[in-house]
């Protein structure tokens, strides 16, 4: 009897110890180097920071952030809950001014140093004089986050992973203070790609891994490579605190003569869409231990597809972020094609995202597209945001309007301001024109009062009412992008994990073989390739010319070694002249038409009307066979109905470089001759193939990577993305909307250099590859 009470005991007091189990906390709290991270039994990781003022809640044994500091558990803040019930419900706490400070996007923020030209102040002080932390904020960063309640912040250099993570740390512990609680959303555009000089070593790590662009990535034709890329790519963006991409650049590149060619997947259609796709899956889609829900997780990030609904038709190659560029054409009456990567690529992936998270337009008025005949840029249209992307293509994603689209226009060829076709409104009009066209943010704008004053004219347009729900529902859209990467649980980086991620050994590796894969072998005239290591190499030092960078930055002229002498060295005898060599190998790059390329001020002034052509040619080249008139042009006062540039010449800014092949031709006196060319655009290669005897293309890779291939260490693999034109008169010819309509250059070994072509040491590689490309319409 005394033992069955005592078996009644130990059986109740171990359900009783169950019971209060099952009553008790179910989450842990760690304190981290700057933030506390709490881990919930089966439930979400939360971070936040002890100087923000947000406190913990504890309901049915779980933690949650109160992140407006009320006492209770709202929708918003209970992460049990779908995103778009979350989304919805904060959407609806939110003031006008909030949801306006939700709707800038910042411009470009360098760290430290604040806006992309620097000039960013600390305590009112450079940071050199405040003896502040490169990670702290500059009082512009917390004027707008503040003060204009920003949330979307565009970063660009940093100075090392644990900066950038120290930094993201830094504003989220700001912003998690303020008001509703709402994390900041990082951004990047690409960042990834390699420089040439970079020497590879597996094991050194790095700040980051380093791959082909993405025209070198089309070159792989893998589009697995490319979703490999950006799993590991949306990992270390995480790590440095990024959680959205403004990538990819899924523009058919269908004008060989684009500014922005090589940061497309080039102008083959079916390639350029699985590549979309592949991209946005590998951004997008969380590893299963990362994972939330939907394919989303703490490895996502946001990709934000561009530029809708194709940038890559403007006329004559000249490019949108200039009004001499404002003007997409449509010759070959092929618009439909270009959204082929955004309808079939980034919104329908195979991952559980299903579609890219947002949007952005391009500058270009789109020519006469629009059937209402409302030519103006892409972000104010309502044909092309809300009646296409919208309505016929069924798209609820955040729409965002490229930089700058809001700033006053300020002449032919001043960069950055893009108000294309509606120059004439002011700047609060033409956020009001936006948000009626269908689009929810500005990009590149730090300050909301343009936002308000566009509210107020909707509101006494529509009514309050109207406007107040117009607001929300770009609200919802754009906190579910930060909802949906977990950013609203833990914002926050742990610094160490950050070093340990960000350019890890077998990233760097994954990203230098996918850079050996896009080399791209155009000829090897009697096999002179592969180089042995006992070949004596001579590489002629190059002039390079002066320039000016994307932004208008000055790069002056010099002379350079184009090859590190010692890594050179390291892979065949390094022969100091001509005469001591086997072989010469000749690096250039294609043909440098400058920033401003297809316009000059000088000619404009001088009574012309300051339109010049694009070429592809190294030489002085004559464009009798242009277009006249234009498709295109602009009635205004002070702009240019007719653009033609018929009968105008140009020559490239870097033709040294063909001079600098011709004399090492003449130097070499029979001996081969190879040329590295490294590509960004196709280039008229007839001014000198029959004189060399290889030709190799480098995607902006290492050359290392090159060299690799140069010498055997790997076999080529890659192939052309794109023509090469047999010379100028095709290019002119050519529709700026067509794909692959150019007659391509036929070498000395009667090969064309056509989509799709390449060697390896056999010869024309076919392969799986060509035979899905290259036999489907082009």
């Amino acid at each position: 009897m005394i033992r069955l009470s005592n078996r009644l005991l130990q059986t109740t007091g171990l359900l009783l110890a169950i019971l209060l189990s099952g009553c008790g906390p179910k989450w842990e709290e760690t304190q981290k180097d700057g933030f506390n991270l709490v881990t919930n039994e089966g439930g979400q990781t939360l971070g936040y920071s002890p100087e923000s003022g947000v406190q913990l809640l504890e309901i049915d044994g779980y933690a949650f952030k109160d992140l407006n500091r009320n006492g209770s558990l709202d929708p918003y803040e209970d992460w049990r809950l779908p995103v778009s019930e979350r989304a919805s419900d904060l959407a609806s706490r939110m003031s006008v001014e909030q949801i306006a400070g939700l709707m800038l996007y910042s411009g470009h923020q360098r760290i430290p140093g604040g806006g992309f030209r620097g000039g960013g102040t600390y305590g009112g002080k450079s940071l050199e004089e405040s003896g502040a932390a490169s990670s702290d904020l500059t009082d512009q960063q917390k004027a707008f986050l503040t003060d204009d309640n920003l949330r979307h912040v565009l970063m660009t250099s940093v100075e090392s992973p644990a900066v950038a993570a120290q930094w993201n740390n830094n504003v989220q512990a700001l912003v998690e203070g303020l008001g509703l609680g709402i994390p900041a959303n990082n951004s990047s555009d690409p960042r990834h790609e390699a420089e040439s000089d970079e020497e590879y070593t597996l094991g050194a790590g790095g700040d980051i891994s380093r791959w082909p662009n993405s025209l070198g990535l089309a070159a792989t034709f893998d589009p697995g490579l490319v979703e490999e890329f950006g799993r590991i790519a949306s990992v270390e963006y995480r790590a440095l605190g990024i959680a959205t991409a403004l990538s990819p650049q899924v523009d058919l590149a269908t004008d060989p003569r684009w500014y922005r060619f090589s940061g497309t997947f080039g102008p083959h259609p079916v390639l350029a869409t699985e590549m979309a796709r592949a991209y946005v899956d590998g951004f997008q889609t969380s590893s299963e231990s990362a994972g939330t829900s939907g394919g989303w997780g703490f490895e996502s990030v946001n990709a934000m597809v561009k530029h809708w609904p194709g940038g890559g038709t403007g006329e004559a190659g000249r490019d949108a972020h200039y009004g001499f560029g404002k003007f997409a054409v449509f010759p070959g009456d092929n618009l439909e094609m270009h959204k082929k990567p955004f309808v079939e690529g980034a919104f329908n992936l195979n991952g559980g995202t299903g579609k890219a998270a947002a949007v952005m337009p391009y500058y270009t008025i789109s020519f006469g597209q629009d059937p209402g005949g409302d030519n103006v840029g892409n972000a104010f249209s309502s044909y092309f945001i809300t009646d296409q992307l919208r309505g016929k293509y069924g798209y609820d994603g955040v729409i965002c309007t490229d930089w700058g689209v809001t700033r006053p226009d300020e002449g032919m060829a001043v960069f950055g301001r893009t108000p294309w076709g509606v120059e004439h409104l002011t700047e609060a009009e033409r956020h009001y024109r936006i948000l009626m066209a269908g689009c929810d943010q500005f990009g590149g704008n730090n300050a909301a009062g343009p936002v308000l004053e566009a509210f107020e004219m909707g509101v006494a347009e529509h009514g309050e009412e109207f406007m107040r729900e117009r607001f929300e529902t770009s609200a919802r859209r754009l906190l579910t992008n930060i909802f949906q990467v977990g950013l609203f649980e833990n914002p926050y980086r742990d610094v160490a994990e950050t070093e340990a991620i960000v350019g890890k050994p077998e990233y760097m590796d994954a990203g230098y073989r996918a850079q050996q894969r896009s080399v791209v072998v155009l000829k090897n005239q009697e096999n002179i390739l592969p180089l042995s290591k006992e070949t004596a190499v001579y590489i002629p030092e190059r002039f390079v010319p002066p320039s000016q960078t994307f932004f208008g930055d000055v790069i002056p002229g010099r002379w350079e070694m184009p090859v590190n002498p010692d890594l050179a060295d390291s892979y065949f005898e390094l022969a100091e002249s001509p005469e001591s060599a086997d072989v010469a190998i000749v690096v250039i790059t294609d043909p440098e038409n400058g920033r401003t390329a297809g316009y000059s001020a000088e000619d404009a002034e001088a009574g012309g009307n300051g339109f010049l052509p694009i070429s592809l040619q190294y030489d002085t080249y004559t464009a009798d066979t242009a277009r006249d008139p234009s498709l295109a042009g602009d009635a205004r006062e002070g702009d240019v109905l007719n653009r033609t540039y018929r009968g105008k010449s140009v020559t490239a800014k870097n033709k040294s470089d063909l001079e600098l092949i011709r004399q090492t031709v003449r130097a070499m006196d029979g001996k081969p001759v190879i040329v590295i060319l490294k590509l960004s655009n196709p280039t008229v290669v007839a001014e000198f193939e029959s004189a060399i005897q290889g030709l190799v293309l480098n995607f902006n890779v290492q050359d290392q990577a090159v060299l690799d291939v140069l010498t055997g260490v790997v076999e080529p693999s890659g192939l052309l993305p794109m023509q090469m034109p047999a010379n100028m008169a095709t290019v002119e010819a050519q529709f700026e909307d067509v794909p692959l309509d150019m007659e391509p250059h036929v070498d000395a070994a009667g090969h064309a250099y056509d989509f799709g072509f390449g060697l390896n040491w056999d010869g024309p590689i076919e392969d799986a590859r060509t035979r899905k490309f290259t036999s489907e319409n082009k």
